[in-house]
């Protein structure tokens, strides 16, 4: 059975040292580096000729499924934050060196003229789009909520919530049937912690339009579904997203002992942007280290 990789050592499982960067964070500069699939994802075409765009697709988890997608034969727009540049032209080369399709298009999906914007011009690019991955988020965790700013509160919410809802909105009238929408959501919205009052607030309303949508589409052949992942190494866990005294142990709680790489939710993602997830809709996945969900 020497074939079999035992799941507590699978990737890194030590502790993280604190290493704050100025937010969104630049996954090229953490350490160590989150794995996103780069050298293990191998694609099989499960995805030839499909368009997809991806939001946050970066770094940390929209990488990693901007990657896989890349590798199953589809053409991928990615959006990101015109700080994150460094990251993005690493994924483009790295989808580029094997000959698969990348556009890259920077702006901040908390504005809503930019995610009108957004979908347009990846529509345009591509030649059409049949799958949507809403996935930029922003986290910032904060002890006391007598200190939680009316601009912090708002700005996730724009990015986590709204922008999300604005992309989809953008994208449905111009997505035919067979075409697929994955949200991100959390653990955050089963299990909340304490010092992330709005981030898990934004969390669990994805879960809920991811559901509510997943409703509203299947009449247009449009399928829903999102991936509600536990503690996963990411530049948003450097940038604000954990306390300082938290950060050693991250992920350190789960019953696999470790906190999860980017890579392990990559096939989720593929899953279910592929046909061989023909009837699924409005359901939640978790990828969460054995963390519960219900």
């Amino acid at each position: 059975m020497s074939h079999l990789t035992n799941p507590l050592k699978k990737y890194y499982d030590g502790g993280y040292e604190w290493q704050p960067q100025k937010a969104p964070g630049v996954q090229a500069k953490m350490h160590p580096l989150p794995d996103c699939g780069e050298k293990t994802y191998r694609g099989t075409g499960k995805l030839k000729g499909r368009k997809a765009l991806i939001t946050g697709g970066d770094s940390g988890i929209g990488r990693a499924a901007a990657i896989a997608f890349a590798r199953e034969g589809a053409d991928i727009a990615i959006s990101y934050l015109p700080f994150e540049e460094e990251d993005a032209q690493e994924v483009k080369h790295i989808i580029e060196h094997e000959d698969g399709k990348a556009i890259l298009i920077p702006g901040d999906v908390s504005d809503e003229n930019f995610c009108k914007e957004l979908i347009k011009t990846a529509i345009s690019e591509l030649g059409g789009l049949d799958i949507l991955v809403p996935n930029a988020g922003t986290q910032t965790a904060n002890k006391d909520i007598t200190t939680l700013t009316t601009e912090q509160i708002l700005y996730t919410y724009s990015v986590n919530v709204f922008g999300m809802m604005w992309l989809v909105r953008e994208a449905v009238p111009h997505m035919h049937p067979g075409s697929t929408i994955i949200t991100t959501t959390s653990i955050q919205a089963y299990q909340p912690s304490e010092d992330l009052l709005d981030y898990a607030g934004t969390k669990a309303a994805i879960r809920a339009f991811t559901q509510a949508a997943a409703k509203q589409f299947a009449p247009k052949g449009i399928r829903v579904n999102g991936v509600a992942p536990g503690p996963i190494w990411t530049p948003l866990q450097i940038c604000g997203g954990q306390l300082k005294e938290k950060l050693p142990e991250f992920g350190q709680d789960t019953l696999l002992k470790r906190a999860g790489q980017p890579a392990e939710l990559a096939d989720v993602y593929v899953y279910l942007a592929s046909e061989a997830s023909s009837y699924v809709t409005g359901a939640i996945y978790a990828i969460t280290g054995g963390m519960l969900t219900a």
